[in-house]
């Protein structure tokens, strides 16, 4: 197969192809016509000589040669993206750029509120698609469907590039009612009590991590899924919780919840920000990630 004879928009339909595994799926997200696609896969099958796709029963299967050449496509594309997109200069200004980013709810109040005045001073007609973090995540920055990625350091990959956001030290926080938090905080005040905890997805958060060092367990009463619902799970009760500190200093008043230090030594979380290897020389998120960081550095 000659390069020059090779239409690299064939490679873009590979992607798709190899992701919905369904001709019609496939069309509809490219925006072209069934019978495009299905011409499409046609000439991928024979500049590749393989049959990429194969029909078995109602679902279509990729071939073993398709599998392998699926990751290598994908950073083929990225990699493109970010050449054309580096040639063309960024300016914030008259930028309509959407980026996509993975961001906890804690993320994004103690973050991409405040950011978002950077943005309207700046960079106005910038748009922001917000997930949730989830399991599919590291794919999806793999896959380039996501620009930023925001977590600690140790649920990160190890082969894309991450850089330190800011540091976070947790505190406790009990209802204003609440005897114990008028005092300070004893160890057996902490593990007598109830607690509300959050779990996202099937994993244990970073503060569940730490604790892990300590001999005795939290009696966790309450198991909430995100960080922004647990504090408002709080008040009326004697329950206690751990948060962000950034997080307890803007919902505390709210929630009539007091803040303490934690009697038990736990480590600072090193909050990060990730991307894809072929987004580190992209002007524009080179941009959102030193502006992002620099609302990090500087918390209201």
């Amino acid at each position: 197969m000659r390069l020059d004879n090779f239409d690299l928009n064939l490679l873009v339909a590979f992607d798709v192809l190899l992701q919905e595994r369904n001709v019609t799926r496939a069309a509809k997200r490219l925006n072209v016509t069934q019978a495009a696609m299905s011409a499409s896969l046609k000439r991928l099958r024979e500049s590749f000589q393989d049959d990429i796709l194969t029909q078995h029963g109602k679902k279509m299967v990729p071939t073993a040669r398709a599998i392998a050449l699926a990751p290598r496509v994908s950073d083929t594309i990225l990699h493109l993206r970010s050449l054309i997109s580096s040639g063309r200069g960024f300016d914030p200004a008259s930028s309509d750029r959407l980026f996509h980013i993975s961001a906890s709810d804690y993320i994004t109040t103690v973050l991409i509120v405040p950011f978002l005045d950077v943005l309207q001073r700046e960079a106005p007609n910038i748009r922001l698609d917000i997930s949730l973090p989830s399991e599919g995540s590291a794919d999806q920055l793999s896959n380039g469907e996501l620009d930023l990625v925001f977590s600690p350091d140790e649920f990160l990959q190890q082969d894309h590039p991450r850089e330190l956001l800011f540091e976070e030290r947790y505190v406790v926080v009990g209802c204003s009612d609440n005897p114990m938090m008028q005092r300070r905080l004893t160890t057996e005040d902490y593990f007598s009590s109830g607690h509300v905890a959050v779990q996202i997805g099937h994993q244990n958060s970073f503060i569940d991590r730490a604790l892990e060092a300590h001999d005795r367990e939290r009696r966790i009463e309450i198991m909430a899924p995100s960080f922004i619902q647990a504090p408002w799970l709080i008040p009326g009760t004697m329950r206690l919780a751990l948060m962000h500190e950034r997080l307890a200093n803007i919902v505390a008043p709210a929630a009539s919840l007091i803040i303490a230090e934690p009697p038990v030594e736990l480590p600072v979380m090193q909050e990060m920000m990730q991307y894809h290897a072929s987004r580190e020389k992209d002007e524009a998120v080179i941009w959102l990630r030193r502006k992002l960081k620099q609302v990090g550095e500087n918390p209201a």
